[in-house]
């Protein structure tokens, strides 16, 4: 046989796989409406696993016993997905408020006044008073003790990445995301007037804009420390008696009446960082096209594949994926994502449906207009 001949048969085969598939598909559909009327789970674990073993014993070849298993694995989760998407429709949507960010009565952010997540916070809040907590954990339990309505929080930078701190304390404390906010970050050097830069002994801010302005700091050789907030950093200096430097916002240096030693000091020109409003609640606005979760997966081969699969299946992009220690002392992880669509899509209700039935750590955690 020619490479034509081989190729023409597996064609031929893809199309008896294909029509098999959809006469299977066609008894998941009846399936559902089965566990619909007796009201009955999708996930049924001991028979998922049944046809898996069966399968691999009618391979009949160990070298395929993986991959048939990843095939009828993927076979199931799409079947799954098919029967939630069946039982859910015409479901009632999930019960929201509206946000109602000009009528806050409290509004907290990390730091002090002239702090990037004050800048942040001033876009969607306007030019208003902001209660200021010394930690970002000190946010999350304002949100949580209701005594602020939104919280805002930096999430990941352009040049810098992920803000570790905040995801950590996202898998600690109950929250909903409710607006992603977009923040342009001008770091400059900041000292008090009459400061030199020779005569600089440290240069405190955030770890997160250290990191930012790393070439400026090696090529200067200036000696850094880490500060719990850029904006208190700049404190720092203007209380000093020593010849300290802060990197922080131009606004925030003018504002405290610092001089300015360097402008534009952050390695990328383009140095943005990414904002989360939160609140107690879970809020909808109506432009919202996103969705947060978090989640654990089983610690076994295949299980990040299948968690993957379920997104596409149902079309939906992976806007973002980061992971995080879970810090139990097990080298296990919990993963954050985000990803196109709205709590009102039926996909999506399937998707979350099939976490929530499958997983046994899994919280949906907010719904926002994607940047």
């Amino acid at each position: 046989m020619d490479l034509k001949q081989l190729r023409d048969g597996i064609d031929g085969i893809d199309g008896e796989i294909l029509s098999l598939f959809m006469k299977r598909m066609e008894l998941c559909r009846k399936v559902a409406d089965f566990k619909k009327q007796h009201e009955m789970p999708v996930f049924q674990g001991g028979r998922e696993q049944q046809i898996i073993d069966r399968i691999k014993v009618l391979t009949g070849d160990r070298d395929l016993e993986n991959g048939t298993a990843a095939l009828f694995t993927t076979i199931m989760d799409i079947s799954k997905i098919l029967q939630n998407r069946a039982i859910l429709a015409g479901s009632e949507d999930y019960s929201y408020t509206v946000p109602d960010f000009r009528g806050a009565a409290r509004v907290g952010c990390q730091g002090t006044s002239g702090a990037n997540s004050e800048a942040a916070a001033r876009t969607v809040f306007g030019d208003r008073q902001f209660d200021f907590y010394p930690s970002f954990e000190g946010v999350f339990r304002a949100v949580q003790d209701g005594e602020i309505d939104y919280g805002v929080l930096p999430v990941q930078n352009s040049t810098a990445g992920s803000v570790d701190s905040t995801y950590d304390l996202m898998a600690k404390y109950p929250f909903y995301i409710v607006k992603m906010v977009t923040l342009e970050i001008n770091h400059c050097l900041a000292v008090k007037k009459g400061t030199k830069i020779e005569d600089i002994s440290c240069v405190y801010s955030h770890r997160q804009a250290l990191s930012q302005c790393e070439v400026f700091l090696s090529r200067t050789r200036l000696k850094k420390a880490e500060y719990s907030n850029t904006a208190t950093a700049a404190e720092k200096v203007l209380k000093s008696s020593e010849p300290i430097a802060a990197i922080c916002s131009v606004d925030c240096a003018e504002r405290l009446g610092l001089e300015i030693l360097a402008r534009d000091i952050a390695d990328c020109t383009i140095n943005r960082t990414q904002f989360i409003i939160i609140s107690r609640d879970l809020q909808v606005a109506e432009e919202s096209d996103s969705v947060s979760v978090m989640l654990a997966i089983p610690h076994k081969e295949g299980s990040l594949y299948r968690l993957l699969t379920k997104f596409y299946v149902n079309g939906m992009n992976l806007l973002r994926i980061e992971s995080r220690p879970i810090r139990d002392g097990s080298f296990d992880v919990m993963f954050f994502l985000d990803f196109s669509g709205r709590l009102s899509d039926p996909g999506v209700k399937a998707v979350l449906r099939d976490l929530e039935e499958n997983l046994d750590t899994f919280r949906c955690i907010g719904t926002f207009k994607s940047e």
